[in-house]
C-alpha cells in the first residue's frame, strides 16, 4: 500500500512539474481584447456622467473594482473551458498553475485598497498608480507561462502606474482616464501576443 501511494504521489508530482514546464494556452485573445474594451467602456462612462471622481470616490472605485471583476471572470470561464480542450489531463494543474501566478498581485491590490481606505483615505488617490504597478508585476512573473513578449507589456503597466502617481501626485486628483488607457492599450497588447502565440504553436503542429 506504502508503494501504490508512493507511486500516486510521483505521478502527481510529475504531472505538477509537466504543467508548471508548459506554455498555458487557456487565454484567448479575443477576450483578453475585450477586457482592454470594457476598461474603455467604464472610462467613457465615468468621464460623461460621474463628474469629477474625486467627490464621490467610493463609485469610481466601485465602478472600475466591478469591471475588474467581470473581466476576472471573463477570462476565468474562457481559461478553463480553453484548458480542457487544448491541455487535456493536464487542464486542471495548468489552470491552477496560472491562478498561483497572479494570486499574488490580485491579493495584493485588493489588500492595498482595503488598508488605504481604511487607514489612508486621504491617499486613496494612489490606488489607479499601485494597481497597474501591481498588474505590470504579475505579467512579469506570468512571463514562464506566457510567451516572454508579455514583459513587454508588464514593462507597460510599470511606466504607467508610476507616471500616474507622478502626475498626480501634486493634486490628489483621480482621473477616469488614468485608469482607462492604460488598460485599453495593455490589454489589447497583450491580446495581440497571445493570438501570435497562438497561430505560432499551430504552425509547429
Amino acid at each position: 500500500m506504502q508503494d501504490l501511494d508512493k507511486a500516486l504521489a510521483d505521478i502527481v508530482a510529475i504531472r505538477s512539474q509537466i504543467a508548471r514546464d508548459t506554455a498555458f494556452r487557456g487565454l484567448g485573445a479575443a477576450t483578453v481584447a475585450g477586457t482592454g474594451g470594457l476598461a474603455l467602456a467604464c472610462a467613457v462612462g465615468q468621464a460623461l456622467w460621474l463628474g469629477d471622481p474625486s467627490v464621490r470616490p467610493v463609485l469610481f472605485f466601485g465602478l472600475w473594482i466591478a469591471a475588474a471583476l467581470v473581466a476576472f471572470a471573463l477570462i476565468g470561464v474562457e481559461a478553463v473551458r480553453r484548458s480542457r480542450r487544448l491541455h487535456s489531463g493536464l487542464a486542471d494543474a495548468m489552470v491552477w498553475n496560472a491562478i498561483e501566478v497572479f494570486l499574488p498581485a490580485a491579493g495584493a491590490g485588493a489588500c492595498l485598497a482595503l488598508v488605504i481606505a481604511r487607514f489612508a483615505p486621504a491617499e486613496i488617490w494612489m490606488l489607479p498608480g499601485l494597481w497597474q504597478v501591481l498588474v505590470g508585476l504579475g505579467l512579469f512573473a506570468s512571463a514562464r507561462i506566457l510567451p516572454r513578449a508579455v514583459q513587454g507589456v508588464g514593462a507597460w503597466y510599470l511606466l504607467t502606474g508610476l507616471a500616474v502617481l507622478a502626475v498626480s501626485a501634486e493634486s490628489h486628483a483621480l482621473s477616469p482616464w488614468a485608469m482607462g488607457l492604460p488598460f485599453v492599450v495593455g490589454q489589447i497588447w497583450l491580446a495581440g501576443i497571445i493570438h501570435r502565440g497562438a497561430r505560432a504553436f499551430d504552425d509547429d503542429l
